[in-house]
């Protein structure tokens, strides 16, 4: 009997440790932080460790591995952790992938690049896009984007722009030409003048609200409390575009956004202008499909998109996006549930929030 009670007592001191919850999640955030011991194998691992879940009473937790081998136990042959996490080293890994590609003129094809990183090529593509979020593919054209963008700013003609930044051919680029810089590459080099932007402002439940639309559709959607600060705003981001301000009609368009504030229930129809890097443009999708009335964490929208370590990027591509209420960046929340910073302030994000709530229509009760 007295056996069995310390038993009991081992299991539950171990329980009760927070550190059990990451041995049960296999938490690879918690590697390095700790490590555990199994007395009945004499083995002690990383709590990421793959290998079936010891019994509580059999664990010992340790703060080195320094530690872990004093107390008489040996290295896990499965996890290793007395060697870099092999998250670390395939990051480690990526990253010189991702050095090989902007440093290339030709993108490296993706045996070259699995072959560099001593894996093979499903695992490579694979990890690559964990860790990016991109494809090598899109990685290497998101690269030769920004080349361009430099480019554009010192060469001659917009075609030695390109092939300087990479492009095999004029046409390749120009595909995605308008997503990635918002105009074309002639107008981006002239600084967007000739671009042709009409904006209006309004007054809505949550201040002024300035909607702007391009030839695409609609650009930019700002709230604040001056009408002139959004102006700025918008000039700002359009510096040598033409802005056209109270055009005959456009007042609709205004009016379609307001009723997306007012009545969340309605819907959005209006054609979107969405201009952001291939990362920022995932995140904005992902948020997108957030229903009115629900919200996710930074954390939630990290791992939809393939990259759970990338919370703060994520953060940040909410932080810039221009498009307030059609982009619903305002659904995004701690883990916790409480609200984190808004563009257009936080007690504008609490009064969406609570509207959409009371705009879900109510679950029924099976009959």
């Amino acid at each position: 009997m007295n056996r069995d009670f310390t038993i009991e007592e081992r299991a539950r001191a171990t329980k009760n440790d927070p550190r059990w919850t990451s041995i049960v999640n296999r938490d690879a955030s918690a590697d390095g932080n700790f490590y555990y011991s199994v007395k009945t194998t004499g083995v002690y691992c990383r709590p990421s460790c793959a290998a079936r879940l010891a019994r509580p009473e059999n664990v010992q937790y340790h703060m080195s591995c320094g530690d872990a081998e004093k107390a008489g136990f040996r290295p896990c042959k499965r996890c290793k952790p007395n060697q870099p996490a092999a998250t670390k080293q395939n990051a480690h890994k990526i990253e010189k992938a991702c050095r090989l590609i902007e440093q290339s003129e030709e993108m490296p094809s993706l045996g070259e690049l699995a072959e560099d990183a001593g894996l093979s090529v499903y695992h490579f593509h694979r990890t690559f896009k964990a860790i990016t979020g991109l494809t090598p593919k899109e990685y290497a054209e998101a690269n030769r984007s920004n080349r361009v963008r430099a480019s554009l700013e010192k060469s001659d003609t917009v075609t030695e722009a390109i092939y300087d930044a990479g492009f095999n051919s004029s046409g390749r680029f120009y595909e995605t030409a308008n997503a990635v810089l918002g105009m074309t590459p002639s107008t981006f080099r002239a600084g967007g003048s000739d671009t042709d932007i009409f904006f209006a402002i309004g007054e809505c439940s949550l201040g002024s609200i300035l909607v702007a639309q391009s030839s695409k559709g609609v650009c930019s959607i700002l709230l604040g409390d001056d009408p002139a600060f959004l102006v700025r705003d918008l000039q700002d981001r359009f510096p040598k575009a033409n802005l056209i301000g109270n055009e005959p009609g456009y007042e609709d368009v205004v009016a379609k956004v307001v009723g997306l504030i007012e009545k969340p229930g309605i819907g959005f129809d209006l054609p979107l202008d969405i201009r952001g890097t291939a990362f920022q443009r995932r995140v904005w999708k992902a948020l997108q499909q957030i229903p009115p009335g629900s919200t996710v964490s930074y954390s939630d929208i990290a791992n939809k998109i393939g990259m759970p370590k990338a919370v703060r990027a994520v953060a940040q591509a909410c932080g810039a996006n221009n498009l307030a209420v059609a982009i619903p960046c305002h659904r995004v929340v701690k883990n916790d549930g409480s609200l984190s910073g808004y563009r257009w302030g936080v007690e504008r994000k609490r009064a969406l929030l609570e509207r959409e709530a009371l705009a879900r229509p109510p679950v029924r009760a099976k009959q």
